[in-house]
């Protein structure tokens, strides 16, 4: 059973593409038509691409992955940072910073020093700097923050295409596909749209940390049980030990 339907998508716009002048070829296949100029998404193929993406990440969070939400446009930011946050994942909603994850030590650093701050703030330190150095560091920090967001809480990344870490995205008619390995074809400009993807997505990856919450509270039940289990046998073991132990003994003093 499909995690969406046509009609949810139309209704939420997923079908609009962009100018037909403007498009990219390679979306070709995801094409239904085009209307006053506008290409029209065939959503038959976005339901299927939606549920094979999804299945995909309850996996990557069902086996403790992490998956990083990132999101420039103005229309998308909030919604996707909301969103990834009500699932416990990562998000970037500002600027790329470049080497975010190919040179992730140097991204390291800079958490450092968030961490370094908040340290301060806690300890007392920050309150004993000079009014001017209050300030100066609490600019420092909120840039800090609105560049590395939840990232900062990531301890370990690699980069996507060029570390082989799968990529999932909306992809429109205007975009390149190639380098997708979960593609979504669908409008990524307007808001419903992409609360609509968004909203299957992250219901996917809630099923995943359900599943594997359950697994762990089942092996902590059964831990114990299975040595309770093991117990008899370990007495019994222990009495035939005892018992031949006794039997040497006595041919012993036989002797």
């Amino acid at each position: 059973m499909s995690r969406t339907n046509f009609q949810e998508l139309l209704d939420a716009g997923v079908h609009f593409g962009h100018l037909a002048r403007k498009w990219n070829p390679k979306m070709a296949p995801y094409i239904f038509d085009q209307k006053n100029g506008i290409h029209i998404i065939d959503l038959h193929k976005t339901i299927g691409k939606i549920d094979e993406a999804a299945e995909e990440m309850k996996q990557l969070a069902k086996s403790g992955r992490k998956i990083l939400f990132v999101a420039t446009k103005k229309q998308a930011k909030e919604l996707v940072k909301d969103k990834a946050t009500a699932v416990n994942m990562p998000s970037i909603t500002e600027r790329w910073a470049g080497g975010m994850l190919t040179n992730f030590p140097t991204i390291r650093k800079a958490v450092k020093k968030m961490s370094t701050i908040d340290k301060m703030k806690e300890d007392g330190t920050f309150d004993k700097l000079a009014k001017r150095e209050r300030l100066q560091v609490d600019r420092q920090r909120a840039k800090l923050e609105k560049n590395l967001g939840s990232i900062r809480d990531m301890s370990r990344v690699k980069e996507a295409n060029r570390l082989n870490i799968p990529v999932f995205a909306m992809v429109d008619t205007c975009c390149d596909p190639t380098p997708i390995d979960y593609v979504i074809p669908a409008n990524d400009d307007a808001t419903k749209s992409i609360e609509c993807v968004l909203n299957v997505l992250c219901a996917a990856i809630q099923e995943g940390l359900d599943e594997r919450k359950l697994e762990k509270d089942k092996e902590v039940v059964e831990e114990p049980a299975a040595e309770e289990a093991q117990k008899p046998a370990a007495r019994k073991l222990r009495a035939r030990k005892g018992g031949k132990d006794a039997d040497e003994k006595a041919e012993e003093a036989a002797e």
